[in-house]
């Protein structure tokens, strides 16, 4: 990110339309295809992101812990993975905080979209997508990656 004076940046509560331009939300909610199996004792959520690992890639799973980020803070990186796409499940409940940026060059803080995820949303960035590294508040959280 090029240097920029200090911008405040509004933050948004986490939802499917909001955050579709830089990937899927992964969340058990009605708006997703859910149906019931196991002979009615488990509640499937079905397909809820496309996990693309980039030409001759693998699928990884990985838990990152993420340590609380004090309020405000300043975003001085950015990053993207430009093959393939990264999810972030949160295992603690807690909230954490969300910041994009669409893909193609570098962004400035005026590209920057900041969501309030719930402990129950996890994301998928596309591929190329920005996005600041995992942002935990309050306490030590655990994420699915």
């Amino acid at each position: 990110m090029t240097a920029h004076p200090a911008l405040p940046l509004a933050v948004a509560p986490l939802t499917h339309e909001a955050f579709a331009p830089f990937g899927q939300l992964i969340e058990a909610s009605d708006a997703a295809q859910h149906f019931t199996i196991n002979a009615g004792n488990t509640e499937r959520y079905h397909d809820l992101a496309r996990i693309e690992p980039g030409p001759e890639g693998r699928v990884i799973v990985s838990i990152f812990r993420g340590q609380p980020r004090a309020l405000p803070f300043t975003v001085n990186m950015m990053e993207r993975h430009p093959l393939a796409s990264q999810a972030f499940i949160p295992m603690s409940g807690k909230p954490y905080l969300v910041v994009v940026a669409p893909a193609g060059a570098p962004p400035t803080a005026e590209d920057l979209t900041v969501f309030l995820a719930r402990g129950d949303q996890g994301v998928n960035y596309a591929p190329g997508v920005w996005h600041h590294p995992l942002l935990a508040l309050d306490e030590i959280c655990d994420f699915i990656v």
